[in-house]
């Protein structure tokens, strides 16, 4: 098979203490998977081994140290180390940190010289990777300094779409971080995402509001309407379909959510807790705003069950089709946008 015929996929191991070497296994044990992408391991030839015995996986692989000689239409494992690594599931151990961070970067540089399209991330431990080397607070942080952009976490399912306007930051801090300037960056990613990668032509989008009750009128917080409603009026007058803000604890049990393309929260929990609750186990994090494509599933290392044979995979596929999606989906963008008159070209025929 070409290299033109199926699109490649990079893949950080993530932390093998956890679940994400398995989902990865389960996922392209299905030869199915193959007919969409070229898979491309990074981790060593020994440590795939060692987990596919575990596992007792049927998965077959080609193993490479040149990443200019992949089997394309076949599972590829790069080397990225070659002694044997100790696994020891369900324990954070910052030796498996620093093997993580070794597969990631490995995996982001291929992304980078286009030697794989995209790039899909298993889970880390936030806390085992940190060293000198490598002080980011996850994937999101890293990716946009390595590539260009500028990156969003967007939480993304069949029927929902999340983004954050502040991601890992401590509740304490929120307030200073989201400023006018924050939130139309913020807003304008997710636009320009909501028609590149999902082709949305006209997308409409709600944000949700900073304080309780949107802050009912400077009693629980003056920040919506000093900071928050200014700035949405003003993307407003700009042509773009943004309503808000709206309080955020009745937005979702009313299903108001389904009126919009995208929802804009103002922090973590305030978007992630209703997606998960609505889409957990089907839903992909999206690094929207890149030059590059990356997603992962919407969980974490879950240590408590690693190594059990039990973990489900159902989120780590949907992020291997997403990313062949908005791929490709950029990839018809560009080729619309270089060419204004496809998309409303007519002919005119002489009577």
């Amino acid at each position: 098979m070409k290299r033109s015929e199926n699109i490649v996929v990079g893949i950080s191991i993530g932390d093998l203490n956890g679940i994400g070497a398995e989902v990865v296994l389960k996922t392209f044990e299905d030869d199915r998977m193959l007919e969409f992408c070229t898979p491309v391991i990074f981790a060593s030839s020994k440590t795939i081994t060692y987990l596919k015995n575990h596992f007792k996986s049927e998965i077959n692989f080609n193993d490479t140290n040149k990443i200019n000689e992949l089997a394309f239409g076949k599972v590829n494992v790069f080397n990225c180390w070659n002694e044997t690594v100790t696994i020891d599931f369900g324990k954070e151990d910052l030796k498996i940190g620093e093997y993580a961070i070794k597969s990631l970067q490995a995996a982001t540089k291929a992304l980078k010289n286009g030697d794989v399209d995209v790039l899909v991330t298993a889970p880390i431990n936030k806390h085992n990777i940190q060293s000198k080397d490598f002080n980011f607070p996850g994937h999101t942080d890293y990716l946009a300094k390595e590539l260009e952009g500028e990156s969003l976490m967007f939480m993304v399912s069949d029927s929902l779409r999340i983004g954050l306007l502040t991601d890992h930051v401590p509740v304490k801090d929120i307030v200073e971080h989201i400023t006018s300037q924050l939130i139309e960056k913020k807003i304008n990613t997710v636009y320009h995402s909501l028609q590149n990668d999902f082709n949305i032509n006209r997308p409409k989008i709600a944000v949700l509001g900073i304080n309780p009750h949107t802050g009912d009128n400077g009693v629980i917080g003056h920040e919506d309407d000093t900071v928050m409603r200014p700035t949405l009026n003003k993307l407003k007058e700009s042509g773009k379909l943004v309503f808000g803000p709206y309080a955020a604890d009745s937005f979702f049990g009313s299903n108001n959510y389904k009126n919009f393309d995208a929802i804009i929260a103002s922090y973590h929990d305030q978007g992630l807790i209703p997606f998960k609750t609505l889409s957990f186990g089907q839903g992909v994090n999206y690094t929207a705003g890149l030059s590059k494509v990356r997603t992962s599933p919407d969980h974490g290392t879950a240590y408590e069950i690693a190594g059990k044979g039990i973990a489900d995979e159902n989120s780590f596929k949907e992020a291997v089709f997403m990313a062949i999606e908005i791929f490709k989906n950029r990839l018809d963008y560009k080729e619309l946008t270089s060419n204004p008159l496809k998309k409303g070209e007519r002919k005119d025929y002489d009577n």
